[in-house]
């Protein structure tokens, strides 16, 4: 596989800022940041929409749904999803159940997934949130699976905040095997050096969630080796 350049690496990113104490202004240094280094959308919480589409550019919002426990009743997910896109948002990315998944309740998986998909249908991307490092691997298939049977767009390791870690590129390698090209898998939570970027395209994202956007993508020149990503916030 061919090593991506920074241009490459820099449009597959979610450039995210979902810390408790944003605030508009941090919003506004983010899309101006996003700009400046080429990414593909921001990422923010959903009382930071609307952005305005004059400041963005080509670059597209992503927001999130459920976040960051995903223990929402399904209607309240797929309003909250729905507000979303009526304020801007291009992406939504939604917490599953993941104690559900924990005992091993696909179709309820499956049945949360879907009523979120019912309220913002396509072109509206949407990403699932597994919290991977919190899943054994059957669980982690099963949700990959429940994501794919729901008519997700994507499935994503992480939200970044949970204590049982971000990404690995184990748990990245075996969501791209499931999904198997049908479904655009992210990489998210800790990835913080070019090293774990290139290590995490490796294994097959095709989106990487990234908070500290600039040093990673400064850090690909000196990338000598690849990493997984531990535990810790975006």
């Amino acid at each position: 596989m061919t090593t991506p350049d920074r241009a490459t690496v820099a449009h597959m990113v979610d450039h995210t800022l979902l810390k408790p104490e944003a605030t508009p202004g941090d919003v506004a240094a983010l899309v101006a940041e996003a700009r400046e280094l080429g990414t593909y959308s921001v990422c923010v919480s959903p009382s930071m929409l609307p952005i305005d589409r004059a400041t963005l550019g080509d670059v597209k919002v992503a927001t999130v749904c459920g976040f960051p426990s995903g223990k929402h009743a399904s209607a309240i997910k797929a309003a909250e999803a729905a507000r979303s896109v009526a304020d801007g948002a291009d992406e939504v990315d939604m917490v599953i159940d993941i104690g559900a998944a924990v005992e091993g309740r696909f179709a309820d998986v499956q049945a949360d997934i879907a009523a979120v998909r019912a309220a913002v249908p396509a072109p509206t991307v949407l990403k699932v949130i597994l919290e991977s490092a919190a899943l054994s691997d059957e669980q982690v298939v099963g949700c990959c699976r429940a994501a794919e049977a729901a008519g997700a767009d994507f499935v994503k390791t992480s939200t970044g905040f949970h204590p049982a870690g971000g990404a690995s590129v184990h748990a990245v390698e075996l969501m791209a095997a499931t999904v198997g090209g049908r479904l655009g898998v992210k990489a998210s939570g800790a990835i913080r050096t070019g090293a774990a970027a290139l290590a995490m395209i490796a294994a097959g994202a095709t989106r990487l969630g990234l908070s500290g956007t600039a040093a990673v993508l400064d850090g690909l020149d000196s990338a000598d080796g690849a990493e997984d990503a531990g535990p810790g916030g975006y």
